[in-house]
């Protein structure tokens, strides 16, 4: 073997130095890489855990305001209402002194009471005497023919129904007018209308 190829094959190449700094540069840059991304990866895992903690303290704070809301609601409730048993306490502890007039009178002051607390509470009555009849709002207890009524308006109040807030509670109890037939006045037969009854 010649000097020169002993040279070449013992000494290494110029190719061989500049890949190797080159490999050790770049795992430098691949694991300080690493390392930011490490230090990102544990932030945000720390942003998530504060999140998380965060949404649930939300969650319990809107959940005790629920209920303080609720709890308000029933106690302005009853608070309004006590006046109004106190009333009929004393309706019955003075009722064997009493006559029917000064009962009367005593119910009559209950009554207002009720339906002042009814008011604050913002619970509204619905009385649809002469009104259309709205399904709705009101049920239909009985359909008359009546010749002093609009046909399907109301006609008569059974019970008067309530909402709270525009929210129905119970719908009022109506009797509806129904048309007269023209040719004769008297009820319609059972087949014609079994739930009507005689004109008025």
């Amino acid at each position: 073997m010649a000097a020169g190829e002993l040279e070449r094959t013992s000494s290494p190449s110029k190719r061989d130095e500049v890949t190797e700094p080159s490999a050790v540069a770049q795992l430098e840059e691949l694991q300080r890489a690493l390392a930011e991304a490490e230090l990102r990866a544990n932030g945000l895992r720390d942003q998530y855990l504060r999140s998380v903690a965060e949404l649930d303290n939300v969650r319990k704070r809107a959940q005790r305001e629920v209920d303080n809301a609720t709890r308000f609601a029933l106690e302005k409730f009853a608070t309004e209402l006590l006046p109004v048993k106190d009333s009929l306490e004393l309706a019955v502890a003075s009722a064997a002194q009493s006559d029917a007039r000064t009962l009367a009178e005593g119910q009559k002051a209950t009554l207002k009471l009720l339906a002042k607390a009814f008011e604050k509470l913002d619970i509204k009555e619905i009385d649809p005497h002469g009104e259309p009849f709205d399904p709705a709002r009101h049920e239909a207890v009985l359909m008359q023919p009546s010749s002093k009524a609009e046909p399907h308006s109301v006609l008569q109040v059974v019970q008067r129904g309530y909402e709270l807030n525009g929210r129905l509670l119970r719908p009022a109890r109506v009797v509806v007018a129904g048309a007269l037939n023209r040719q004769d006045s008297h009820p319609p037969t059972a087949a014609s209308g079994a739930n009507e009854s005689p004109s008025e």
